[in-house]
């Protein structure tokens, strides 16, 4: 019998941009940081090499959902971008099925870099989905 606090039970995400919401969706990738290595080789020391770090690069967010009325908050946020670049923060909740939150990360620099929407069409009655594609410059606490 799972508890309340099931870590395998339904996952969905929220994205919040400067405190306000553009929906839920049900599948986040690309939550993921890589830390670039210079090495160095010490000389006269022959048991290693140095691993030092250099630069932290943040992979893109893909985030995707079924086509719902927040929709239009994801298409005027990309449309503000045409009239001046503002890099706002971020929030991706990780919540149950309850509500309840599992993870949170938060997001400096935010930017939209691609959306995709629905193909509608009647020969194909999958569901409409949404894809958002956003880049960050980091994680905050």
């Amino acid at each position: 019998m799972p508890s309340d606090l099931d870590p395998g039970s339904t996952i969905f995400f929220t994205l919040t941009i400067d405190g306000e919401s553009l929906g839920a969706f049900n599948g986040c990738e690309g939550l993921a940081s890589t830390v670039e290595v210079e090495q160095y080789q010490e000389g006269g020391n022959n048991g290693f090499v140095w691993q030092l770090p250099t630069r932290v690069t943040f992979s893109t967010i893909r985030l995707t959902r079924p086509l719902t009325p927040d929709t239009s908050k994801v298409a005027a946020w990309i449309s503000s971008v045409t009239t001046g670049v503002t890099r706002p923060t971020a929030q991706i909740s990780a919540l149950r099925a309850d509500g309840s939150e599992v993870a949170r990360w938060g997001l400096i620099d935010v930017l939209p870099v691609s959306w995709q929407g629905p193909s509608l069409d009647p020969a194909n009655p999958g569901v409409a989905t949404e894809v958002l594609e956003i880049a960050h410059h980091g994680f905050t606490d």
